[in-house]
């Protein structure tokens, strides 16, 4: 990352990076080529490839900010010191805000992996690591809700936040986020109810 000599990010590679950004989202990454990027970002060639080795370099910074970003919405909930259930909740409602908020076209890393599918391609290891992170997370916090184990339940929240996501870009998303949390408070109901399964005896 090239940093000025204050130790701050360039001001180029952050209006690169903004403006891929915006296009690879609403045009998908493939259309979206570089003579593009630098034209909307009003940079040169030369500065892009100070910053960037090449477009694959590109997404692969688009997809981390991404990453990073849901990181840290999903730590702020976890410093919060609620419950680990509302915690879910609450990471749950924010997943159903994206899905409502406008220009809304699904899952950043869901759209990149369909169109990088080869396992071997560093965009198709960005995506992996991010999701790799998300279903940990979501299953350390299951494992606070019951005593059941949590894995199961964490590749549910997963499937059903990958559903929405596909789903809430082809209809009604206030359906869609509405079924979706109704889905969460299912997983949670099963695991913290009173007649929440308890692990079987083990036998002799």
């Amino acid at each position: 990352m090239v940093q000025n000599t204050r130790g701050q990010v360039s001001e180029a590679r952050s209006r690169l990076l903004g403006t891929a950004t915006r296009l690879f989202y609403t045009e998908g990454l493939h259309s979206v080529g570089i003579d593009r990027i630098v034209a909307e970002a009003k940079v040169t060639r030369a500065t892009l490839y100070r910053h960037f080795a090449g477009k694959d370099e590109l997404v692969v910074a688009y997809l981390q900010a991404a990453d990073q970003a849901l990181r840290e919405r999903a730590g702020e909930a976890v410093r919060s010191g609620r419950p680990a259930a509302d915690i879910l909740r609450a990471i749950a409602r924010s997943i159903a805000e994206d899905i409502g908020s406008p220009g809304f076209r699904g899952c950043a890393f869901l759209n990149a992996v369909a169109e990088y599918p080869d396992p071997e391609h560093p965009v198709h290891k960005a995506v992996l690591a991010h999701r790799q992170w998300f279903l940990r997370t979501i299953t350390d916090l299951l494992a606070q809700t019951g005593e059941t184990p949590p894995e199961p339940a964490g590749r549910h929240f997963v499937m059903l936040r990958d559903g929405a996501m596909a789903a809430g870009c082809l209809t009604d998303p206030a359906a869609v986020c509405e079924t979706f949390l109704e889905g969460i408070e299912g997983i949670l109901r099963f695991r913290t109810g009173p007649t929440a399964p308890r692990p079987r005896a083990e036998t002799a």
